[in-house]
């Protein structure tokens, strides 16, 4: 196998799901590379494969700008470097971009070994649409943060997708109640797992539905997209302003359309209204 930088998808839920690529990598792989060590040996154990002939490497976020770099140094040195997430395809929500960052950069050999993703799974499950999606990582902890996260997507007239940890879940469907008011909110957990389960509704719907069932395990939230009476140009007026006094009308228009999907004609119109006053 040729030596460089492999980016290994592994199983979220159901170990059938390792793909026969990845089961090579992970065969001749001199160096694995993976957030928890002890989570990918359990995976190496469920899977049959061989520990003793790897060396194990852990990167995370705190870590990853110096580890990559070893990383690097074992690739270019003629060895085979897989790097794991510890359950579905790395990057996504997880430390990995600058190891392929730094990989381009010095032209080091790497490829990514497609296989299972929960955002994508859980957009397959939802029944919403699915022609533009979003997907928007995890949903900050903190009250203020969360809502913040939340408001600055309310007009995308996409499908969005949060990863959310089941203990906030409640809190979550609350403030998504208040923002996004009666669209349909799908919450789909354990994927390809026994107990997989899709709900849909709307957030107070929801509320009542885990008020009484408990969540547990990895959880996925999709909101439907906004539809064209939901889009109010006047929410972002504050922005808009902002972006008017620090750069030319074309560029703060562009910079809030971008930003959150809105019809540039209508923000146009509306930034040429503000300059006039101005």
């Amino acid at each position: 196998m040729k030596s460089g930088i492999y980016l290994v998808a592994t199983p979220i839920g159901n170990i059938g799901d390792i793909t026969i690529r990845a089961l090579d990598v992970l065969k001749s792989a001199d160096i694995i590379a993976c957030e928890d060590t002890r989570v990918t040996k359990k995976l190496f154990t469920l899977l049959g494969l061989n520990k003793s002939d790897k060396e194990f490497f852990v990167m995370h976020d705190h870590n990853e700008e110096e580890t990559a770099q070893k990383l690097i140094d074992f690739a270019v040195s003629g060895k085979v470097v897989a790097y794991v997430s510890d359950a579905g395809s790395p990057l996504i929500s997880d430390p990995g971009y600058k190891l392929v960052k730094h990989c381009r950069s010095q032209n080091v050999y790497f490829t990514t070994i497609p296989g299972a993703c929960a955002a994508i799974c859980s957009l397959q499950l939802s029944g919403l649409p699915s022609n533009k999606f979003m997907f928007a990582g995890f949903i900050p902890n903190k009250e203020k943060a969360r809502k913040e996260a939340l408001s600055q997507y309310k007009n995308l007239d996409a499908t969005l997708i949060f990863y959310e940890t089941a203990n906030r879940l409640l809190k979550t469907l609350s403030v998504v109640s208040e923002i996004f008011g009666d669209r349909e909110i799908a919450v789909v957990r354990e994927i390809s797992k026994l107990y997989e389960e899709c709900k849909s509704g709307t957030a107070l719907e929801l509320i009542s539905y885990y008020t009484d069932n408990q969540p547990k395990g990895e959880i996925v939230l999709l909101i439907s997209p906004a539809a064209a009476e939901d889009i109010v140009i006047e929410d972002y007026i504050s922005e808009l302003k902002k972006e008017l006094e620090n750069n030319k009308l074309r560029t703060a228009v562009d910079h809030i359309v971008s930003k959150y999907g809105l019809n540039k004609k209508e923000v146009y119109q509306k930034a040429l209204e503000l300059k006039d006053a101005k």
